[in-house]
């Protein structure tokens, strides 16, 4: 085994359990809008989180460069709110939950709290991927030194002279996501990746919400565009759906140590670099790296480096013992958990999931390239046969993610029925 994988191996197995209780994480962005069509004021968005702590009993984490509180953090339920990349896009992540009432309760009061603020300047929390006002807004990031790495990084695009990579760098400060992380076990974690890879057509199909103005793609699902033909997906294995099914973990981390390694650390400097895979990145002999600043400087690599390694893949391996899945859009707001429900469903049906995964008819006629289906059942307009295809396939999907929750007895099957009644069921 060669030592870039064993340290992938460490750092990817090192929490998983052999039986663990499943748990749920869930992760919440969305954009902040000014009601009048004008950018987002960063002064009405910073004097929100200097407002949050008093009303709700939260601590402040952490602080930009200014001293503006971005993160907060309840010492009780480990929720946390923060901003994420730019000071127009607040996320919520929720510490773990046992079912999703206990997180929706508590968002429905952080929303209520925020929404009331936010209203007295005009502004408000939309449910939409992409930010209404992207082309109004500064999207610069937060001045903290991880994001300004992050979106330094992005713009290193500009100099790429691979043409098929998009223009807009600066998307991480407008694209908004609905993530839920869910509790796996050593045996069964690749078989959620792979039977949750095979979905793709169908959440698009059920979940899209970032069409994008700015560009003439035919997607509903820019976020899709803008991950994958961008730094992030110099390396195709760094980000979006996986090209294969994994046949062992040996393959899995065999893709794993395709995908992408492109910042470090040195004595509490913050440095990033064109990306390097994995598997090349130790024997590189030194790094030509960049400092937030942009002034250029040689590293060597080491394999603490290893320890800030993440993939973008949309079903992700995290560090926590859970897979966090990562494709859907942030939701509009009267369906925020549906997505969180349809996949802890499933995933508590796995083993009907995947014997109906085995001989779904969606497959015989739509193949099994499970990337380029993502982008096929994306776009604006789908052939009559392709939608009642992929309608038959999201049908039989909510049929089963029901079915997942009614065995756990939370009552949880509520969060489905806005996509119930947009299915016709």
């Amino acid at each position: 085994m060669s030592r870039s994988v064993e340290l992938l191996k460490k750092r990817y197995l090192k929490n998983i359990k052999e039986n663990p209780d499943l748990f749920i994480g869930i992760e919440l962005e969305f954009p902040i809008v000014n009601l009048d069509g004008k950018a987002t004021d960063g002064e009405v968005v910073k004097d929100l989180f200097r407002y949050l702590p008093s009303v709700l009993g939260f601590t402040i984490e952490k602080v930009d460069d200014f001293g503006n509180p971005i993160q907060l953090l309840d010492p009780v339920s480990q929720d946390t709110i923060l901003f994420e990349v730019a000071y127009t896009t607040i996320e919520f992540a929720f510490g773990k939950a046992e079912s999703i009432q206990e997180v929706e309760e508590r968002f429905n009061f952080y929303m209520a709290t925020i929404q009331n603020k936010l209203g007295e300047a005009n502004h408000a929390i939309v449910g939409c991927g992409i930010h209404p006002n992207w082309d109004k807004n500064e999207n610069c990031s937060v001045s903290y030194p991880r994001y300004q790495m992050l979106m330094a990084y992005l713009n290193l695009s500009r100099n790429v002279t691979k043409s098929d990579l998009h223009h807009f760098p600066e998307y991480g400060a407008f694209i908004c996501g609905s993530q839920v992380q869910l509790d796996v076990s050593k045996s069964n974690y690749l078989r959620v990746i792979n039977a949750f890879t095979q979905i793709e057509a169908a959440k698009a199909f059920l979940f899209a919400n970032s069409e994008f103005s700015g560009e003439d793609w035919d997607t509903k699902i820019s976020r899709d565009i803008f991950w994958e033909e961008s730094m992030h997906g110099i390396y195709p294995e760094n980000v979006g759906v996986n090209a294969r099914l994994f046949k062992d973990e040996n393959d899995f981390f065999d893709y794993l140590d395709h995908s992408a390694i492109f910042t470090a650390e040195r004595d509490g400097q913050t440095y990033y670099f064109y990306p390097i895979q994995a598997r090349d990145y130790l024997a590189t002999p030194e790094i030509q790296a960049f400092t937030l600043n942009g002034d250029e400087v040689l590293i060597h690599p080491q394999e603490e480096d290893f320890q800030t390694h993440r993939s973008y893949q949309y079903q992700d391996l995290t560090t926590r013992g859970t897979v966090e899945f990562r494709s859907v859009c942030t939701q509009p707001l009267d369906r925020t958990f549906a997505s969180a429900a349809f996949h802890l469903g499933l995933l508590a049906h796995l083993d009907k999931l995947e014997a109906y995964l085995r001989t779904a008819p969606f497959f015989t006629t739509a193949g099994r390239d499970y990337k380029l289906l993502r982008r096929q059942f994306s776009k604006k307009q789908l052939t009559d046969e392709e939608e009642a295809a992929v309608l038959e396939f999201s049908k039989d999907l909510l049929t089963l993610a029901e079915e997942g929750l009614e065995k756990r007895d939370k009552q949880e099957m509520v969060y489905l029925e806005p996509l119930k009644k947009e299915l016709g069921l």
